[in-house]
């Protein structure tokens, strides 16, 4: 039984590998890469994939039984390149894809959530066997700021009172390694979360709590928020996107209490508080 991972040298797919050389012999895992060159370090088979270049998928997909297919990086192009890989798989005969979708990916307001969906829907046609692994957020994703907050005193952004249950990118890899080696989960979709929420205030107090320094939540506007991601460098685009998040998080769109990711990986999903420790650290 072999098993693919595309995306496997990005940050996520990395962390599934070391989990499922946990559970199951290198000698069975398969890294699709862009660069296999770049995959050595990952100590398993490493070949060309390219999501937008059909040619290198069909050959680099023989073999392979069960595919996890992270979604691209390329916001816009997603959808192609996603349906590229699925009908590639059928073609080779892949037996099963595992794909890391969206939180609540038919409901949600993120602007990301359209091309999950889109994905989702292609999937579901194939006559692949599936499971749809709705990622939430990394808690990674704010983690990022923190240096910032701790510089100028204050948190910001546009979300509000929003809850974000989100989680570490670890806890997702491992739930995605569990689907990969596990039975049980065909045709299944998982909302996948953190066990418990916060606020981004929340997180300032965290942070505060932590560093012995008082740092405040300042709320924003959308279109202030994305002007001050301007101001410190960030392209125009990206800067509306994040603010965009950030709004759709005050909507409670990154929260869910289902607790669907603890109860597939069998233990609690990582406390934010010790993610900021480390973060700190």
């Amino acid at each position: 039984m072999k098993t693919g991972i595309t995306g496997a040298t990005g940050q996520l797919g990395r962390l599934v590998i070391e989990h499922l050389k946990e559970i199951v012999s290198a000698e069975s895992l398969v890294a699709l890469v862009r660069t296999p060159s770049k995959a050595v370090d990952l100590g398993i088979e490493a070949l060309e994939f390219e999501y937008s270049n059909p040619a290198t998928l069909t050959n680099s997909l023989k073999g392979v039984d069960h595919l996890l297919l992270i979604s691209s990086s390329e916001i816009g192009q997603r959808k192609q390149q996603h349906e590229n890989v699925i009908n590639a798989a059928k073609e080779s005969g892949v037996q099963r894809i595992i794909y890391t979708s969206l939180l609540h990916a038919d409901t949600s307001s993120l602007a990301l959530a359209e091309e999950h969906l889109a994905t989702e829907r292609i999937l579901k046609e194939s006559g692949i066997p599936y499971t749809i692994l709705r990622n939430g957020w990394y808690t990674e994703n704010y983690l990022g700021s923190i240096a910032d907050a701790i510089a100028s005193g204050a948190l910001i952004g546009s979300a509000g009172e929003g809850k974000i249950s989100s989680a570490a990118r670890a806890d997702y890899a491992e739930a995605a390694a569990v689907v990969l080696t596990g039975a049980g989960h065909e045709g299944k979709v998982y909302e996948l979360a953190g066990d418990s929420y916060y606020t981004l205030a929340d997180l300032a107090a965290e942070i505060s709590r932590q560093t012995g320094k008082h740092i405040s939540y300042h709320n924003l506007p959308e279109e202030k928020y994305a002007e001050v991601l301007k101001s410190v460098g960030l392209p125009d685009g990206l800067a509306k996107t994040i603010a965009g998040y950030d709004v759709s998080a005050s909507k409670n769109d990154l929260f869910d209490s289902s607790k669907q990711l603890s109860a597939l990986v069998g233990h609690s999903t990582t406390p934010l508080n010790d993610l900021v420790k480390r973060a700190l650290s």
